[in-house]
């Protein structure tokens, strides 16, 4: 693939990536930058990685996870959307806002925002795709700019929200977990 198409594949693969990174500063108001920076290379990590696995996995397991790549992308966000709801309903000085940083909620909203990657990783493993390599780290990239982009954009806007954009970040995750429920079964 020449540099302009992955290019355009790595923005389009970034985007839930963007929306996740958008709940995220909307959560944390006082994210630091090396904060934003550990959440949005996990992002690029795993957006840039599963497509090296997807690719060296190749076509012998391809149907069997791209037949269930959105359900477990889905129900990955739904649970993380309906955690962060549920605590923005906690009265003030509860909410446990430091759980944005776990390494534990940080890697599952990156695999669960990088499932599709992996199928990406298959595609190039079919075209007969060698340079794979330069394909995936365009791809973290480009992920880790928008990524890094959201959290601040989130940030931003949380201010004039004010305390509870939690349930707004929240509702973001089940949104595309709503959104990659749509486009599979449609």
């Amino acid at each position: 693939m020449d540099f302009l198409t992955v290019f355009i594949l790595a923005i389009g693969l970034s985007m839930d990536s963007f929306a996740v990174s958008v709940g995220c500063g909307l959560a944390e108001q006082k994210i630091s930058f090396g904060h934003a920076a550990k959440i949005s290379f996990s992002l690029a990590f795993f957006q840039g990685f599963l497509p090296l696995l997807g690719w060296y996995m190749g076509t012998e397991i391809r149907e069997y996870v791209e037949s269930v790549d959105h359900w477990i992308a889905v129900i990955l966000l739904l649970f993380l959307g309906g955690k962060m709801i549920a605590q923005s309903f906690k009265p003030a000085g509860q909410e446990n806002t430091s759980d944005i940083y776990s390494w534990k909620h940080i890697i599952t909203l990156s695999i669960a925002t990088s499932i599709d990657a992996l199928v990406v990783g298959f595609s190039y493993a079919l075209a007969s795709t060698t340079n794979i390599l330069s394909g995936a780290l365009i791809i973290g990239a480009v992920t880790f700019f928008f990524a890094m982009l959201g959290i601040r954009i989130g940030k931003d806007v949380g201010d004039t929200f004010g305390p509870k954009v939690e349930l707004i970040g929240g509702i973001i995750l089940i949104a595309i977990g709503i959104r990659i429920f749509i486009q599979h079964t449609i």
